[in-house]
């Protein structure tokens, strides 16, 4: 790469650090072009850039931007899953890849907000269920605890009204 282009190729790093949520790194070593097309089609579904990095410049934006962990994933040749929206996604996509085609492609790691992940915790993460089932799934523990605190409170209210109710029959009954 030439002298001048560097520091725009650290600066595209940095943003695409500084943006992601997540970024899963890989090993593509032995990958050919066409699956390497194919897994970024892939990852462009769910909304993850795909991108081979160049391991120096990609450390320096790395420390830039407080990330200065990556550099120890960052051995051979590197490409990164950049993930902006859901966490999850991009280590699902790479994980379901690479169970189904058996490419050459290896997970190294990465990183979640700002702490590094392992190869392994990257591969948990991706057995993670989805956002919204982890949404639904809260909002369900919540919602639970709050209608039994309504059943629980117009049971003693019905239980009230049908004693005055009794007691003005009662007085009805003994006036005629």
């Amino acid at each position: 790469m030439k002298k001048e282009k560097k520091p725009e190729a650290i600066q595209k790093a940095e943003k695409a650090l500084a943006e992601s949520r997540v970024g899963v790194v890989t090993d593509y070593r032995g990958m050919t072009v066409a699956e390497m097309s194919k897994l970024r089609r892939k990852l462009a579904e769910s909304g993850i850039e795909y991108r081979v990095v160049k391991n120096n410049l990609a450390a320096i934006a790395a420390k830039n931007v407080g990330k200065e962990h990556l550099k120890d994933l960052l051995v051979g040749p590197s490409a990164v899953a950049f993930g902006r929206d859901d966490e999850v996604a991009a280590a699902r996509v790479l994980t379901e890849y690479i169970r189904a085609n058996k490419p050459a492609l290896s997970i190294r790691g990465g990183f979640l907000q700002d702490r590094m992940l392992t190869a392994d915790e990257v591969s948990a993460l991706a057995a993670m269920p989805p956002r919204e089932f982890m949404v639904a799934r809260v909002v369900g523990q919540i919602k639970s605890p709050l209608y039994m605190l309504v059943t629980v409170l117009s049971a003693n209210l019905s239980g009230l009204v049908r004693v005055l109710e009794a007691r003005k029959e009662q007085l009805e009954g003994g006036s005629k």
